[in-house]
């Protein structure tokens, strides 16, 4: 169990934290989620950085990293369609993708063949963040009396302005089917060799 492994794990187990602190009626909890977020966060940066300078890529991490990501992002989105911020059918789409691909790619860790990330993908996941960060930066912000408080109107009119945050989610809904569409057909081949359905 090295370093990145580690990380790994710690994020799995600060993710349920995130998702309950988050949906609390406290205030202070709301924030305190925030920085489990945040720190669930920088992991998955610090534990990626880690294997690759030092070599500490382990069968173990090729699966569960990115299954801790999905973890964390899919219970971010969850948590945000329970507060009303999002909707569920959009994010039952994001979920799907990621469950379908995120599955294939273990199998074919288990069967030893590689599956390469594109930087679409990683496009992808780091829009995905941004939009997570700022949603719930803003949300808690506007909740907390010193910020919230003073500047009410222009959260509720700007920020937290629902046409903005449904076209945002849109876009991000958007761009992630279109990746898994994109990665099934430029990974076609390897996805028919996978399951030996080749003749």
């Amino acid at each position: 169990m090295v370093l990145p492994n580690q990380l790994t794990v710690l994020r799995i187990i600060l993710t349920p934290i995130f998702f309950v602190f988050l949906l609390s009626e406290s205030i202070l909890f709301k924030q305190i989620a925030l920085g489990v977020f945040l720190i669930a966060a920088i992991t998955d940066w610090y534990d990626g950085w880690l294997a690759r300078k030092f070599n500490y890529i382990t069968n173990w991490g090729r699966v569960w990293d990115p299954l801790a990501d999905k973890i964390l992002t899919s219970s971010a989105f969850i948590a945000l369609v329970i507060l009303g911020l999002i909707q569920l059918w959009m994010v039952l789409i994001i979920i799907f993708r990621d469950v379908i691909i995120t599955g294939i790619r273990i199998f074919s860790d288990y069967r030893g063949i590689a599956f390469p990330t594109s930087i679409y993908a990683k496009w992808k996941t780091f829009i995905q963040m941004i939009f997570l960060y700022y949603l719930l930066f803003v949300y808690i912000g506007s909740l907390t009396p010193e910020i919230g408080g003073r500047y009410k109107a222009f959260f509720e009119r700007f920020l937290l302005n629902p046409t903005f945050v449904y076209s945002g989610m849109l876009i991000i809904t958007v761009l992630t089917f279109h990746s898994g569409v994109s990665y099934f057909y430029r990974n076609r081949q390897l996805i028919v060799r996978l399951f030996k359905l080749e003749n």
